[in-house]
């Protein structure tokens, strides 16, 4: 299934910083229908390293629908302006995730990646305290 461009809303956390962390993604059509969804606990992370996992989860999603335009949201400023080019990467532990981000951008014919604030974000967000919750609770 290739769509032409898809919107992926993408969301990290942890609980605790560092804590147990998670991403989560939801990929839609330009319509707003959402054609897939993932959250994914990833360990005890910081949240900042949980929000550029979450982005590259959801490029991930989009590469496996076949999209040539991606349209990344967050709710994170900080990996929204690091991926611009505004705020320099400064934390050693983000520069891999970042430089990870950046070749996985340039697989697309073109991408964006921006900020919400989290009340614009609740399905992502959920995707991740899903994941974190069964996570948790199979201990």
């Amino acid at each position: 299934m290739a769509v032409g461009k898809v919107v992926v809303n993408v969301d990290g956390g942890s609980r605790g910083n560092p804590g147990p962390a998670a991403a989560g993604a939801v990929a839609a059509d330009t319509d707003g229908n959402v054609l897939l969804e993932r959250g994914a606990y990833i360990g005890v992370e910081t949240n900042n390293v949980a929000e550029y996992r979450a982005l590259l989860l959801g490029l991930e999603l989009a590469r496996e629908l076949g999209a040539r335009e991606v349209e990344v949201i967050n709710d994170s400023e900080l990996v929204a302006k690091q991926i611009s080019g505004a705020y320099r990467v400064k934390h050693a532990g983000l520069k891999p995730l970042y430089l990870e981000a950046l070749e996985a951008l340039r697989g697309f014919e073109s991408a964006t990646v921006r900020s919400v604030r989290r009340e614009h974000n609740t399905r992502a967000d959920a995707l991740v305290n899903e994941a974190l919750d069964a996570r948790l609770q199979a201990r």
